[in-house]
């Protein structure tokens, strides 16, 4: 699930959100905002039975994917494109 939140200025707060235990393991989001670099965008897991992790964006086109332990990578099933 991605959720977008205003923040001031023209930047948006995006949240990628995954289940807690699916995929097990280290899950990082990477895509063209961060220049496709695991590790820097780690879900962390949250009280309610989630991972999450919020990314500050400019306004723009972009392109993501999660990458899980072991060289998993898989698409949110609402997309791998951002458009803000």
């Amino acid at each position: 699930m991605i959720k977008r939140s205003r923040l001031f200025g023209s930047k948006t707060r995006v949240t990628f959100t995954l289940p807690a235990d699916q995929p097990s393991g280290v899950v990082s989001v990477v895509g063209t905002f961060n220049d496709w670099q695991p590790g820097k965008h780690e879900l962390q897991v949250r009280r309610n039975g989630t991972r999450t992790v919020s990314v500050p964006l400019e306004p723009g086109e972009y392109r993501f994917r999660y990458l899980a332990t072991g060289g998993v990578w898989f698409d949110d099933p609402e997309g791998s494109e951002l458009r803000l």
